[in-house]
């Protein structure tokens, strides 16, 4: 158990690393506002969604 939640601990820094490339945001930002320290902008919002292939309507669908 503890070896599959490394394992998930490193995919899920290598996804957020990747999506703050492709949004062209720093990954420690990506990580803050995962995390709730930080706030996002509506920029960053866009960047993300954009580097995800969606607009930010998509984001928001069903919430």
């Amino acid at each position: 158990m503890v070896i599959t939640l490394k394992l998930s601990e490193k995919i899920i820094d290598y996804l957020r690393i990747s999506l703050a490339d492709k949004a062209y945001l720093d990954r420690t930002y990506v990580s803050g506002v995962e995390t709730g320290k930080r706030n996002i902008s509506l920029k960053a919002l866009n960047s993300i969604a954009k580097a995800l292939d969606k607009n930010l309507s998509q984001l928001f669908k069903g919430m």
